[in-house]
């Protein structure tokens, strides 16, 4: 198979009343297809790339970076839910579609359903890719530290000792056991390579800010497991969740829940939290399934 068009394009949006300079790569040909990557200390709109490629032969896929995320120097805006939800309203202003298709993967998943909800025509259908709605720290501690949670992210965002802490937490001897922990599902998929990749993205200029809120749960799009279902309701285009069979207990635990809500439709397939980026044509194939 030919290698697909590939192209980037920059959209200039504004997002809390900031200029926010969107650099989207444009890969394929055919119907519309707007690809979310995850939010995370590594996470990147390169995750993406693998599953646009195995989608662009009936797909024209959109894929753009989280301002806040990736790898380039990030776009200074106010890390919150509201802010994301605006990039998504001002991505939809500048690059409408319709698209047949949205995907999301990880935390991308509650703002995408939201953003359908404001723009019902914008999207034919939605894919949910290892959705999660709840930050690594509150899934790991709890509510009873939520306390904590806001300490963790100040201490990161100090303009000395914290670049010293994020630092010591993403060195590639972290980002190695991260991967193998709960991203990847094969540890032979963690190559030197892999590990040196996702090491770039986290030392891009500001990019501890992304991490510290992300990790404290600061960008988590809603405060319960109730208010999660509550996005899934009537009205909305039909919505598939591809769940990874290596998905980490808790993560896993929520995406059941959601499964089990009658609005959406599921399918199994293998990977843990990033299977569209370590098992890209399986993940394809299933989104084919309508």
């Amino acid at each position: 198979m030919a290698a697909p068009v590939h192209a980037t394009r920059t959209l200039d949006l504004i997002v809390a009343g900031h200029h926010v300079a969107t650099p989207c790569d444009v890969l394929g040909e055919g119907s519309e297809a707007l690809l979310l990557p995850a939010l995370s200390s590594i996470s990147s709109r390169e995750e993406m790339l693998p599953l646009a490629r195995e989608l662009s032969a009936s797909h024209r896929c959109l894929v753009p970076d989280w301002p806040g995320f990736g790898a380039r120097d990030r776009a200074q805006v106010p890390l919150e839910p509201a802010s994301l939800h605006a990039f998504l309203d001002a991505l939809l202003d500048a690059a409408p579609g319709p698209y047949a298709l949205g995907v999301a993967a990880g935390h991308a998943a509650g703002y995408l359903v939201a953003a359908a909800g404001r723009y019902p025509t914008a999207f034919g259908r939605l894919v949910l890719i290892a959705p999660t709605w709840r930050g690594p720290l509150p899934t790991m501690m709890g509510e009873a530290r939520a306390a904590w949670f806001g300490r963790i992210r100040r201490a990161i965002e100090r303009p000395v000792t914290g670049k010293w802490l994020y630092r010591l937490n993403i060195s590639r001897p972290v980002i190695g056991r991260m991967m193998r922990a709960h991203v990847y599902a094969d540890p032979a998929h963690v190559t030197p390579e892999a590990i040196a990749a996702k090491h770039a993205i986290t030392r891009q200029r500001g990019g501890r800010f992304g991490t510290a809120a992300f990790v404290t749960g600061g960008l988590d799009p809603v405060a319960s497991r109730t208010a999660f279902l509550g996005l899934f309701r009537e009205g909305l285009p039909p919505i598939k969740v591809l769940r990874p069979e290596s998905a980490p207990r808790r993560s896993g635990a929520e995406m059941d829940a959601l499964i089990d809500d009658e609005n959406v439709s599921a399918a199994r397939i293998p990977g843990a939290l990033s299977p569209h980026e370590e098992y890209p044509r399986e993940t394809a194939a299933a989104i084919r399934v309508v």
